[in-house]
């Protein structure tokens, strides 16, 4: 016969590295979307924890219905979703681009629900959202993630301290790269339609009688179109930067070297 608190040993044994990895999965891009059954999340987890666990270092047994059991569940729970976070920042930039783009070239008012977050998005948004998300499962980038995870029970033990303040400041102050690179992406379209336009008014001014807006969507909308063929191959490379610098970010919390 096994003692409750052997039984309870054990439990705790399973039931944090679980915390910590169901958080990421509930946060993480793409395995987070609506469209994806939460029962699949939850076995996903489960089967992820159960194999995990022989790689895991030893540590404190760590009552569960307890005061540090509660903080040792909230700083779990706190990595996983961090981790997510951070890549979620990285799709929010590129949809960023796409609504930039979008609203350029007048085709601000096509959108269409986003699966993932469930928010109304441009038809040119979705578009870069799903060529990321192909790029990301090409590039590996989920597996790249989970061996982060399973490398952080080392460098962030189980235990009441984990992340610190600093480890939360450095992700807000690097959230402004939705912004940044967003822009940085969208701007060679943004740019060239605007210089468009420009001319659009120009030629206004000189024939009043022109009907400019009927002549004027159908020209931004082709050249739009063909900016963003021309600027697709930038665009997922600076994706892919953005993306790796993020890993970047991730390994510097998790106090993960290299």
């Amino acid at each position: 016969m096994y003692s409750e608190q052997q039984i309870m040993m054990w439990a705790s044994g399973f039931f944090w590295p679980l915390l910590r990895i169901s958080a990421m999965f509930v946060a993480i891009p793409v395995f987070s979307g609506r469209f994806v059954d939460s029962k699949i999340l939850v076995g996903a987890s489960l089967m992820i924890t159960f194999f995990t666990l022989p790689l895991l270092p030893d540590h404190r047994a760590i009552e569960v219905f307890s005061h540090e059991g509660v903080i040792t569940g909230l700083q779990q729970i706190l990595i996983g979703l961090s981790m997510g976070f951070v890549l979620q920042l990285v799709f929010s930039a590129i949809i960023f681009a796409g609504q930039g783009i979008a609203y350029s070239m007048g085709l601000g008012f096509a959108s269409m629900v986003d699966p993932t977050t469930g928010v109304s998005v441009p038809v040119v948004s979705q578009f870069y959202l799903v060529l990321s998300t192909l790029l990301y499962l090409t590039l590996g980038g989920h597996l790249v993630l989970i061996e982060m995870l399973i490398d952080s029970f080392n460098t962030l033990p189980i235990g009441a301290t984990g992340m610190e303040r600093s480890d939360i400041w450095s992700i807000i102050a690097w959230s402004s790269r939705i912004f940044s690179a967003g822009l940085l992406m969208a701007m060679p379209a943004i740019a060239s339609l605007l210089m468009v336009n420009v001319a659009f008014g120009v030629v206004t001014r000189a024939a009043p009688q022109l009907n400019i807006f009927a002549v004027g969507f159908p020209i931004t909308l082709i050249l739009g179109t063909l900016l963003m063929w021309v600027t697709l191959s930038p665009v997922l490379e600076n994706f892919t930067n953005l993306l790796a610098e993020s890993y970047g970010v991730i390994g510097g919390f998790l106090r993960i070297g290299g």
